[in-house]
């Protein structure tokens, strides 16, 4: 397992999803579509957020870095798999494959991270309202984010760095459309049980820790709502922890099937499509689900759309 031995491969061929050419082409304009709508979802809760006095809050801070987050993580496969739809040879580079490797699964362990953070903040609003103010601070706020990003980054690279060091001597010829864990081991000419171990035991503590603080909280959460006096009072918090519930389960779920559960017996085209579930969609449906129901944020995007189109008339008319 020298290093020139896992260097004899020195590009990978992403497949991406079959198909003729017309279908490459819809495939590409709604995956363009799709990765344009991400970006102005997130980037404009991200101006709301810092532009609006009223939303310079905890909850509207962790969601504007949540944002902020989307973008990158639906950026670290995207633009990739756009080119790669249109390209003739769909090679991706050795280090390239495993650069996307490690940003695809650092951004996804920082998003699990940034679920439970902001579900421990709903938790606290809710259910114990009169400490709040004193407990989630710009300070704590500011740690805990730094601590998502810090956890999320410096969790892979080592395991990483171990698989990239494999001999990957045969087929370079990748079955998806990223570089992910179990099409890069099923390439590799030598096993690595104990690599490929650590790996999913680190990515399942992730998930399942995060995952049980975040059903423990809304639990807590929802026992806190059924006592509340007021009907609209209830249904508020009901419709907000229902929207949270609703992203919560689609990207565990989808993201359980693939790195918890055997994935032996499921279609490749299936796999296909539940990586692009929680990897592609969840980014775009996070601004809807978290956002548009909320209406200082709807208040919020309604300023920043109207500024920038009074500024554009102005322009306009200065010219």
């Amino acid at each position: 397992m020298n290093r020139s031995a896992s260097h004899t491969v020195t590009e990978f061929v992403l497949l991406g999803f079959p198909g003729c050419w017309k279908i490459q082409i819809f495939l590409f304009s709604l995956f363009l579509m799709i990765y344009i709508l991400t970006l102005l979802g997130n980037g404009a809760i991200i101006c709301a957020v810092r532009r609006d006095p009223r939303l310079h809050t905890p909850m509207y801070f962790l969601l504007g870095n949540f944002a902020f987050l989307e973008i990158w993580y639906v950026s670290s496969t995207v633009p990739n798999m756009l080119a790669n739809i249109l390209s003739k040879t769909k090679a991706i580079s050795f280090s390239g494959c495993f650069l996307q490797f490690y940003f695809f699964f650092s951004l996804g362990t920082t998003e699990c991270l940034f679920l439970a953070v902001m579900a421990y903040d709903r938790y606290l609003a809710i259910c114990r309202p009169l400490h709040y103010p004193t407990i989630m601070t710009g300070r704590l706020c500011s740690t805990l984010v730094s601590l998502c990003w810090l956890i999320g980054f410096l969790g892979y690279p080592v395991p990483i760095f171990f698989i990239s060091q494999l001999p990957f001597c045969g087929s370079n010829i990748i079955d998806h459309f990223l570089c992910d864990m179990d099409p890069l081991m099923a390439l590799s000419c030598a096993p690595a049980t104990i690599t490929e171990t650590i790996f999913y035991v680190q990515s399942s503590l992730v998930l399942f820790l995060t995952i049980m603080y975040i059903f423990r909280s809304y639990t807590l959460l929802l026992r806190a709502v059924f006592q509340v006096p007021s009907a609209a009072g209830r249904r508020k918090a009901f419709s907000t922890c229902g929207s949270h519930l609703v992203v919560v389960s689609l990207f565990y779920g989808t993201v359980m099937v693939m790195y918890v559960s055997p994935t032996y017996g499921i279609p490749t085209l299936m796999q296909k499509i539940v990586t692009l579930v929680y990897s592609v969609m969840t980014p775009l449906f996070n601004p809807l689900i978290y956002s548009l129901r909320n209406k200082d944020m709807k208040l919020a995007l309604r300023n920043v759309l109207f500024g920038m189109r009074i500024g554009k008339n102005l322009r306009v008319k200065n010219a």
